[in-house]
């Protein structure tokens, strides 16, 4: 681009000489903005990565404690879930550090939450992951009760999530989790889950069962590019945190393809 407006104005204001010399200098414009923007976008997506890190953790951390306490069960639970991320020694013993000042007395979710806006807060995405991946967490043990949710609800409000949009998003979640547990039972049990699993599916889509073909591939459209690991690495999402995403795009895809079984659409 600046290649093609030095030569344009170096034409117009002298002539061929002057659109060679705007070539030139549009050509050096072009290398430096190039060279500026990777250095700063590298730099600023670690940032991101790391922001996104250390609040996912610490707010994880929190919500074990969300009853008062951090029992047994929930620290085998926060260790599966590092496990299951498949984090390296360093980066497990970081999200162990982050999860232990998430559940300390001196933890404070406001303060939290504002740091994690003071690098993300221009980007929505990473907003909506961070709630989906505590949401994923927090579900990992069968279901989100009533001390976690009051903790998740704080955060999406401290966010900026209308009260409605968060309480989309949780309904999708549960749906999605119990359709991927179905989706592993066994033959005996899927005649009965038959109409509970389609049920799911469209709750996990955020679609009613009266959707048009064209709504419902698009609804699904737009959750698999919501959940692309090149849009959300790109977004500032941590490498080795994807597999949350990676799910979810699984438990998306099975959901969309029951529905269109059932709806005999190709």
């Amino acid at each position: 681009m600046g290649k093609l407006i030095g030569a344009v104005l170096g034409y117009f204001t002298g002539g061929v000489l002057l659109a060679v010399v705007g070539l030139a200098i549009g050509h050096f414009f072009d290398r430096g903005l190039k060279q500026a923007m990777g250095f700063n976008y590298a730099a600023r997506r670690e940032q991101l990565q790391q922001a996104f890190f250390d609040s996912t953790f610490r707010i994880m951390g929190h919500l074990a404690k969300a009853d008062g306490r951090v029992c047994e069960r929930e620290i085998h639970q926060a260790e599966a879930i590092f496990t299951e991320l498949g984090l390296s020694s360093e980066r497990r013993r970081s999200a162990i550090e982050r999860f232990k000042e998430g559940s300390g007395d001196a933890f404070v979710l406001e303060e939290e939450v504002s740091r994690f806006l003071e690098h993300c807060a221009a980007q929505p995405l990473l907003k909506q992951m961070l709630i989906e991946a505590l949401l994923a967490m927090a579900i990992a043990d069968g279901e989100i009760d009533a001390a976690e949710e009051a903790v998740l609800s704080r955060v999406a409000q401290f966010l900026g999530f209308a009260t409605r949009d968060f309480e989309q998003l949780l309904k999708m979640s549960r749906a999605q989790q119990h359709f991927n547990y179905h989706q592993h039972s066994s033959r005996e049990q899927a005649h009965r889950q038959q109409h509970s699993d389609l049920e799911d599916a469209y709750t996990a889509l955020g679609v009613s069962a009266d959707v048009s073909n064209a709504e419902l591939k698009k609804a699904y459209r737009r959750l698999m590019s919501e959940h692309h690991p090149d849009k959300l690495i790109a977004r500032g999402v941590p490498e080795d945190m994807l597999k949350i995403a990676t799910e979810k795009s699984q438990e998306i895809r099975a959901a969309y393809d029951l529905i269109r079984r059932h709806r005999g659409v190709k």
